[in-house]
């Protein structure tokens, strides 16, 4: 079992100086040290709205993300804070909090934009956080970003078994939580109640039409229904008297008002039994090392203004991890031999079954720490005989360790040893071409069989790709039949109720009677 990660306090993980982000190494420190699989929960929204709040309450204490009661934008950067997930075994939840949006003393836009998008693209649960009711500004917010980090996500690319997949490229964005403070409004559409969710698909659905002002209204809301096919929306109200606002952070439940806290609690639980796992594209988890690295590779081209696509992302995780995995297995192997043989071996087919054993042994610990080595081209590393003469250099030669035995003979002993060596070295290298001869044709069997046991694991691996495919476009028909269901009734009801209304019109015109 993997150790868990506790933290005492968050630490900044992207500091942001003077509008230029840069990575905070005791973060990523952090990071390395997580070899779980991260459920990364982030939240973004304008500054003074609350954000810290959240976070703190989904860590389980009232402090650690700074609140403060001022008007100025008091997280700068991203702040990050790991802990053992509360419902899931083995997996570290990881808070982001970044800083406020909007802040009247930055330049520009620019910095906001990139902190937006970092968060985006770092998190499997996108919290976004606004104020009152959902409006245009936040609509077009959201939109703009998902159009700059959709630059950055996954591309189909032929290293992933070849398979086509859209919907794979737009699951790695992470699911909605759109989150409205301090909401006074009533959830009403048409005379009938409606739920907050309701509400957030209410105001995200197109118009009719095909006149430039509605591809206009259209176009956010398109991209953002594409981008994010699992949306849920809270809303909160006010937490207390506003005179009391100042001391949220400190307040206790029982001076908060108690449908707050009520909806706190219910957004605290959401997150815990809905946030899914980070994945890469292919499904790929991500666990605290790949965090890191993810963050490195988007700070770097976000500020150098280089973005890299996400496969580009995969493939250069997959050359850090693996030529880490082939030291690993190398340092194995070579420990292995360290305490299997004793130089020099009887026969030179002692030393090749030495070398097969560890060799096989040095192979698994490269599968289990390997990443995405689809072509093969580190593992085959392991398996050259380079491996085996880089071992034999690093050790005395046989020869050597002959002479070092010679040496507690006599010279008679060495005499009689002379000639016996003679006898058997002509017996010996004819042994050992044959040997060599056989071992390089079970080699080559074994090859062979490696290739056939990787060709039939690739078609497992093609097998089960396809299978979680079908698996997503399924849930997402069903979630669209769901949706179309719920428009449908509700354009039922609302048909229904103009039917009474004209019955009852129709009822009260009464006739008139001649007399």
């Amino acid at each position: 079992m993997a150790p868990e990660i506790h933290m005492s306090d968050p630490v900044c993980l992207i500091e942001n100086f003077n509008e230029h982000l840069k990575v905070n190494q005791e973060a990523l420190e952090i990071l390395s040290a997580i070899t779980q699989p991260v459920v990364v929960v982030a939240i973004v929204g304008l500054y003074r709205t609350g954000k810290s709040y959240l976070l703190n309450k989904l860590s389980g204490k009232n402090k650690g993300f700074s609140v403060a009661p001022t008007v100025q934008s008091h997280t700068k950067g991203i702040w990050i804070w790991c802990m053992p997930h509360p419902n899931r075994p083995n997996h570290t939840l990881v808070l982001l909090d970044t800083e406020g949006l909007g802040d009247v003393e930055k330049a520009d836009n620019k910095n906001d934009i990139q902190i937006f998008a970092l968060a985006l693209l770092l998190s499997s649960t996108f919290v976004y956080n606004t104020m009152n009711k959902i409006d245009q500004g936040a609509i077009d917010l959201l939109h703009n970003v998902t159009e700059l980090t959709d630059l950055l996500k996954a591309r189909t690319s032929p290293d992933l078994d070849g398979v086509e997949d859209a919907a794979d490229s737009e699951s790695f964005f992470p699911d909605l939580v759109w989150t409205l403070r301090d909401f006074c409004l009533g959830l009403e559409k048409d005379g009938q109640l409606i739920t907050a969710d309701a509400y957030l698909e209410n105001s995200l659905r197109p118009k009719q039409g095909s006149d430039q002002r509605v591809q206009n209204f259209n176009l956010p809301r398109l991209c953002i229904q594409k981008f994010f096919p699992k949306k849920k929306c809270f809303i909160f109200d006010l937490p207390a008297h506003q005179k009391k606002l100042a001391q949220l952070e400190t307040l206790p439940d029982d001076e908060l008002e108690s449908e707050f806290v009520q909806q706190v609690a219910e957004f605290c639980s959401y997150i815990f039994s809905h946030s899914m796992t980070k994945t890469l594209p292919g499904g790929i988890e991500v666990n605290g090392s790949r965090l890191k690295n993810l963050v490195l590779t988007y700070v770097n081209g976000i500020s150098s203004g280089d973005l890299p696509c996400m496969e580009n992302t995969v493939l250069a995780l997959a050359q850090i991890e693996n030529s880490a995995a082939v030291q690993k297995a190398i340092a194995h192997y070579d420990q292995q031999m360290g305490q299997k043989v004793q130089l020099p071996t009887e026969t030179l087919q002692e030393l090749l079954d030495l070398h097969r054993a560890s060799e096989r042994e040095a192979i698994d610990v490269f599968i289990k720490n390997s990443f995405k080595d689809v072509d093969q081209s580190f593992q085959k590393e392991l398996e050259a005989e380079e491996v085996l003469q880089k071992y034999l250099k690093s050790k005395k030669s046989v020869s050597d360790a002959i002479l070092q035995a010679d040496q507690a003979l006599t010279e008679k002993e060495k005499k009689m040893k002379e000639e016996q060596v003679k006898a058997e070295a002509a017996k010996a290298n004819a042994r050992r071409l044959e040997e060599i001869q056989r071992w390089n044709q079970q080699m080559m069997q074994k090859r062979e069989r490696v290739h056939q046991e990787q060709v039939r694991q690739m078609e497992r691996d093609k097998q089960n790709w396809l299978a979680e495919l079908q698996r997503t476009q399924e849930q997402r028909m069903q979630e669209q039949a769901a949706q179309l269901r719920a428009t449908f009734e509700a354009e039922n009801r609302r048909l229904h109720h103009e039917l009474q209304y004209l019955q009852r019109n129709v009822n009260n015109d009464d006739p008139c009677v001649l007399l």
